[in-house]
């Protein structure tokens, strides 16, 4: 008779260095654009407390910013003083109170800066409206009608890699356990691997190896900072989806860099974002070949996201080798209690309920 394991892929405990999860899944991080002056509230504890109550092995911020110019919006998290570690200390200590692993994602936005909330219309926001000039490695927009960001100087780009740094070192402060550089959708560091967005002609730009030097020092910036025995995830956009752009044969060969470098303990496959031209295939599952790929030609771990809201696909990413971990977005945010129901789909033994929930573990 054919029967269920009762022990599923998705199910099953991994640990990255010294931190162990105690299962496959990931709560991607999902902007809320609920922060004042970058410090998180009650909405940021309930919405990530949910998550791990829910069952997630791994609950993560959203994009957390290391200096206030780089905001995607006004009302976006930061990790640019100590008040602010203070507060994300809280939800940490919470998250890891309900057995998930807490996690931060550190990013600036770059030329992607200074824009409205989606449901104000995601379109940028001017000094004159309490916005702020933005930038990137090279003086182009992101589209037309978009500002035109300042090109950062040799020193600016030093300024941002001791931003990020400090705000590594708040963060391992703040007591979370995993962290991840947020380096794709666009945003500053995608800016400068993609020739998309990278004109330049110094030491940051031009060739392959100039282009992913950012990159690089960001990951020696956080690892100043960030212990030997926690791991360092990296979100990348494998591909950018326009003709002339980053593709996925760069990132495995970025990736074959990262891992002899060995700092780096999984990429988190993502694709898009930097150019408004990109014509992107969506589907469930849509961006598990990335994963699937980098993972067989790097040996690197990856992170499979996009579209995934079943428990057999999920199931099926990780049994097949496709990755590592699964990362939900959406799916988590319309049911924090994905987890515990796919568990019971998969009929997985020995998954704990919150004893407060153990009632409902009836259906």
């Amino acid at each position: 008779m054919l029967r269920r394991d009762p022990h599923p892929y998705l199910f099953r405990p991994i640990s990255f260095r010294s931190v162990t999860v105690r299962n496959r899944i990931m709560l991607s991080p999902m902007c809320q654009y609920s922060a004042q002056e970058g410090m998180p509230n009650d909405w940021h504890l309930m919405h990530l407390g949910a998550r791990a109550a829910g069952g997630a092995g791994i609950v993560c911020t959203e994009a957390v910013h290391v200096a206030p110019r780089g905001r995607i919006t006004q009302h976006d998290l930061g990790l640019w003083n100590d008040a602010q570690r203070d507060s994300l200390a809280r939800v940490a200590g919470f998250v890891a109170a309900q057995g998930a692993v807490p996690a931060i994602q550190l990013g600036h936005a770059g030329r992607k800066a200074s824009v409205g909330r989606p449901w104000e219309g995601t379109r940028p926001v001017p000094p004159s409206d309490g916005g702020w000039s933005t930038v990137a490695p090279s003086a182009r927009s992101y589209a037309d009608g978009w500002p035109t960001p300042e090109a950062l100087s040799l020193d600016g780009i030093q300024a941002e890699l001791d931003a990020l740094a400090q705000a590594t070192r708040r963060a391992r402060e703040a007591g979370f356990r995993i962290i991840e550089l947020h380096a794709a959708h666009g945003y500053l560091i995608h800016q400068f691997y993609s020739p998309l967005s990278n004109t330049r002609s110094d030491a940051y730009g031009g060739g392959f190896d100039n282009r992913i030097r950012f990159l690089i020092e960001s990951l020696v910036a956080m690892r100043s900072e960030w212990p030997d025995d926690l791991p360092l995830f990296v979100r990348l956009s494998v591909t950018d989806w326009v003709d002339g752009g980053w593709t996925i044969e760069d990132s495995v060969k970025l990736c074959r860099i990262l891992k002899g470098r060995s700092d780096v303990d999984l990429i988190d496959c993502t694709s898009g974002g930097n150019d408004p031209r990109q014509q992107i295939p969506i589907h469930p599952g849509y961006q598990v070949p990335f994963a699937r790929r980098i993972r067989a030609e790097t040996g690197l771990s990856t992170g499979a996201v996009g579209l995934i809201n079943a428990p057999d696909l999920a199931e099926s990413i990780v049994a097949n080798g496709d990755a590592d971990l699964v990362l939900l977005g959406r799916g988590l945010l319309a049911d924090p209690h994905w987890p515990l129901k796919a568990a019971a789909a998969l009929k997985a033994q020995n998954v704990t309920w919150p004893v407060q929930y153990e009632r409902s573990n009836i259906f």
